[in-house]
């Protein structure tokens, strides 16, 4: 989770995709430069040990864009392929 979020302020859309589940990644990712991510806050997790498969993360970003500052409160789905993590999809509350 904390590596996609630095992708994101990055604006690493290569990174997003490849770290992006085969089943629910998209063909393209437009990152808009003009949004600044600020911080993460992890707010929950469930399961996504060591030995685990499979992880539930929630968290909270903040950031700033265009129209202001704003927040991103999401329960985001993970799984391990090949050994990584990937993000499988989220919902965003």
């Amino acid at each position: 989770m904390r590596s996609r979020f630095t992708a994101f302020a990055r604006g690493d859309a290569a990174y997003l995709l490849r770290s992006w589940h085969p089943s629910t990644r998209p063909g393209s990712l437009d990152v808009d430069p003009e949004v600044q991510w600020r911080r993460l806050q992890i707010v929950d997790t469930v399961r996504g040990g060591e030995h685990d498969e499979d992880g539930v993360v929630e968290f909270r970003a903040s950031f700033r864009g265009p129209e202001g500052a704003g927040l991103l409160h999401e329960r985001s789905r993970f799984v391990r392929v090949g050994g990584r993590w990937v993000y499988v999809d989220g919902e965003v509350s």
